[in-house]
């Protein structure tokens, strides 16, 4: 019997098909990875009886990125990036394991079937599946066929069906024009954002950003938001007039009525025609004309519209927004929501959606007229070759979907009734009056045929006063003729809708990507959220975008990105060589890249005015080793040390508190310790300013502090502090954390576990002895007697914390980021991974891991 391997994009996504292709005649375990489980039940394939597995990723299986020491941001010349450094595929998420997953799952299946999502992006990761599967599936006869690709648009038995009865191939065009987008966004983004953020970081102490990041595509974007702010403060308000008329006829309602002029801004002119006006008895009827009108039913519901109306309706951010409708897609309730198309297919089944929303009591009485009098074919939209427009696939009710899960399906639903809904028709009566020579003009509307409004009622003809019968003649008497002054307003700041259009009309983004973008430059502190959604730029965002102008205004115009897009759906449409597009693109940004770097005093002019220089920002903190001077704790992010005196910045640990350790000194540079903690439940440990950016051993990397410093004798060191290998990652250690009693801990220095023990102990100290069992060092704790859990009233013990039966009882593990079922306990006893082979600096072992403790410890995961 045949294996055939098949591949979702999502473990959910994959639980559903496996479900409807195997009518729920399955069995399913988990795979090796914890994260991805595996659907296996027998069927039919290509004619002959298989056995088929059916299991997922999790979104991309491989990432792009520069090899090892292109990633040094110290020892590269950004330059560099756009030519000479070479780039690998790397697992996107490491801890997944999804390559070895794949490759377990894949040996000895003899057909592959792909049901990624049907997009560029879920092309691109084909090819990545198909690289980790195909080398260890059977080899196959000669021309023999192995890889079919699965089309669909919903998770529905039909569609899925469908698919299965039609497989086809994945598209390698549309893969390879992934792939130049990923080279381009991290040559050109890495170079420019290198640059920008050592230029800057290193001048400026008050920008509030980690990252002063460039990207081609989300520099444009924040470039509409300053543009509309430019012409905000370049706005000059302006006075003028408007003549307002009041008229009535017989014992009817007052009507006001529009100047036809509409407003002037002179005002003796205005004075002018109010006088003429005034010298008038009445209101003559010039003209009265009744035009039946219709307000069209929307188009069929694309992406970019979705997310649209999600900001500016419903009050969400485009990326949440798509966040719910990935979820809604992936439980069944709506179609694919990336797609670009307007315009549903003949044969797409429009009834049998509407069937599924009969029951619904907001708008069953709406389906079920339209399913007996017949629906209306929707408006022909645009037809971009990729899904069917989002149309919900089965029905929901609130309590099913909750909160914005069923505000965004409500709305959906609501849109796609409309569709196959009659036109609005209403009759607009328009009236002109004269009063003296001045014309003047009153109009009126009348629902004929509710229609699609019925459904979209925030789409409604607004109710309004009906006008009075009247023909050419009559006269109205004038209850009041006035002067009106007013002020011209300038424009507000965006909405994230009209950034969304913005976007779509210049070709910046995709789909998929204009939430992402978006959300960029919010997370990068260039943009602020504000009521109603509005996005108004920072200082830091509003001199950046000036000081692109002022160094070459095309990295922040949408044109030049725009071509770019265009060349990367011809290398989709296979009309463009991937190579010659990215040798071409990159060689353009490679020149505008010199001469930004050339240019750069001209931003830097802007940023002067605007932000604070390094030595005028911050508050002293420690002292500097090399001149014994106060350094300024910089707290604005990134947070940093500065010493003005020697022009040196210290980068320190980030998302966390930085205080001054006891005024003690490192013994290597003389330089005061900060201690870092991320609050009273995490972690805290000190560090050496000077060590953390130039790491004074081989073994240490930049970035670690004192709990992974591997001097030989400094009382705060890994060797002084250093207990037992972590419970939970592969390379960690638990060092003591000497500044938490009397709630004593020591946390894992390479993840988040953090153990707890010993609580209300006088002091708790690390032996320089180990265990005769793990290796582990052992511990000396002091009680006092009044507070001592030690047994016969014993105030001293010592002993090892995971094997001393004593200390059972007095360790806590407390928490933990990383839940991974392949770490648990019961492995066995294994050498530990310290700082050195086999020992660790000063003499003492390595630890191993513990075997018994370590397994009653982790069954604080479960």
């Amino acid at each position: 019997m045949k294996t055939v391997l098949m591949v979702a994009e999502k473990p959910s996504l994959a639980q559903s098909i496996a479900k409807i292709l195997s009518r729920g005649n399955m069995s399913s375990r988990k795979g090796l990875n914890g994260a991805c489980s595996v659907h296996e039940y027998t069927g039919s394939f290509i004619g002959q009886s298989a056995r088929f597995k059916m299991t997922s990723v999790c979104g991309h299986v491989m990432t792009l990125d520069f090899i090892g020491k292109y990633n040094n941001w110290d020892k590269v010349d950004p330059a560099e990036l756009f030519s000479k450094a070479p780039t690998e595929k790397k697992e996107a998420n490491p801890k997944l394991n999804m390559v070895k997953f794949l490759q377990v799952e894949g040996r000895g299946c003899d057909y592959i079937v792909l049901w990624l999502d049907c997009d560029k992006e879920g092309e691109n990761i084909c090819f990545e599946v198909l690289d980790a599967a195909v080398p260890v599936m059977n080899k196959p006869r000669v021309s023999e066929r192995t890889v079919y690709r699965a089309k669909f648009s919903s998770i529905t038995d039909t569609d899925i069906c469908n698919a299965m009865n039609h497989l086809g191939e994945p598209n390698h065009n549309e893969a390879l024009s992934v792939d130049a987008r990923q080279e381009l966004d991290l040559r050109i983004g890495c170079a420019f954002t290198r640059f920008q953020t050592k230029y800057f970081q290193g001048k400026y102490g008050n920008l509030d950003s980690s990252l002063i990041s460039f990207g081609p595509c989300q520099t444009p974007t924040l470039g509409f938001c300053v543009e509309r702010h430019d012409k905000i403060q370049s706005f000059k308000s302006e006075t003028y007039w408007v003549l307002q008329a009041k008229v009535n006829h017989e014992k009817e309602s007052c009507l006001t009525l529009e100047w036809d002029r509409v407003r002037v801004f002179d005002r003796e002119i205005a004075q002018m025609f109010l006088n003429i006006t005034k010298v008038a008895k009445e209101a003559k009827v010039e003209s009265v004309n009744k035009k039946e009108k219709a307000k069209q039913r929307p188009l069929a519901l694309n992406t970019v519209e979705m997310l649209r109306v999600a900001s500016a309706a419903l009050g969400m951010g485009p990326q949440h927004a798509m966040q719910i409708a990935e979820r809604l897609y992936t439980q069944g309730y709506i179609s694919y929501p990336r797609t670009e198309t307007t315009h549903y297919p003949e044969n797409f089944d429009l009834k049998g959606s509407l069937r599924q929303q009969a029951n619904n009591p907001y708008w069953a009485e709406t389906v079920k007229a339209l399913l007996s009098e017949g629906i209306n074919r929707p408006r022909k939209g645009h037809d971009a070759g990729d899904h069917p427009p989002i149309t919900p696939m089965r029905a929901a009710s609130e309590t099913e979907l909750g909160g914005d899960g069923w505000r965004l399906y409500e709305y959906i639903t609501r849109h796609f009734i409309a569709t196959v809904s009659a036109d609005c028709k209403y009759l607009q009566t328009t009236i002109a009056f004269s009063i003296g020579p001045e014309r003047f003009t009153c109009i009126g509307k009348m629902v004929i045929s509710a229609g699609f409004t019925e459904i979209m009622p925030w789409q409604s003809i607004p109710p309004e006063e009906s006008l009075p019968s009247c023909e050419r003649g009559d006269a109205f008497s004038i209850n009041e003729v006035k002067l009106l002054e007013k002020q011209t307003n300038p424009p507000d700041y965006l909405t994230e809708a009209e950034l969304i259009t913005l976007m779509e009309k210049h070709g910046i983004g995709t789909d998929a990507s204009i939430p992402v973008h978006i959300n960029n430059i919010c997370q990068r502190n260039y943009v602020t959220v504000e009521s109603g959604r509005r996005l108004k730029p920072t200082n830091l965002g509003i001199v950046l975008v000036h000081g692109y102008y002022k160094i070459d205004a095309e990295l922040v115009l949408p044109t030049i990105r725009s071509a770019v897009e265009k060349q990367l759906n011809l290398i989709a449409l296979g009309k463009a060589n991937y190579h010659q597009v990215l040798e071409h693109t990159l060689d353009i940004f490679k020149r505008k890249f010199h001469y930004f770097v050339d240019s750069i005093a001209g931003m830097d002019e802007l940023m002067e005015v605007s932000f604070s220089p390094l030595a005028a920002t911050g508050k002293p903190l420690s002292r500097c080793g090399k001149c014994h001077r106060f350094m300024k704790y910089i707290q604005a992010k990134p947070s940093r040390l500065h010493c003005s005196h020697c022009d040196e910045t210290y980068s320190l640990p980030q998302n966390g508190t930085i205080k001054l350790y006891k005024e003690l000194r490192c013994p290597l540079d003389d330089f005061e310790l900060v201690l870092w903690s991320s609050g009273s439940r995490g972690k805290s440990y000190p560090l050496c300013p000077y060590c953390y950016n130039h790491p004074p051993f081989r073994d240490m990397k930049k970035g670690m502090g004192c709990n992974e410093c591997t001097h030989p004798t400094c009382q705060h060191s890994l060797n002084m502090l250093g207990i037992g290998q972590c419970v939970e990652c592969e390379n960690g250690v638990l060092v003591l954390d000497p500044t938490s009693g009397p709630k004593w801990k020591m946390a894992c220095n390479k993840c988040n576990v953090i153990v707890h023990f010993f609580e209300n102990a006088h002091k708790v100290r690390v032996s320089a002895e180990t265990c005769e069992s793990c290796d582990a060092a052992l511990v000396d704790v002091d009680f006092n007697k009044a507070k001592s859990p030690l047994p016969g009233n014993e105030t001293q013990h010592s002993g090892c914390v995971f094997c001393d039966p004593v200390f059972q009882d007095l360790v806590e593990l407390k928490h933990a980021a990383m839940k991974h079922p392949m770490h648990r306990g019961g492995q066995g006893k294994r050498q530990g991974r310290g700082r050195g082979k086999g020992r660790r600096p000063g003499g003492r072992p390595n630890p191993k891991r513990p075997k018994d403790k370590m397994a009653a410890l982790a069954a604080y995961f479960v």
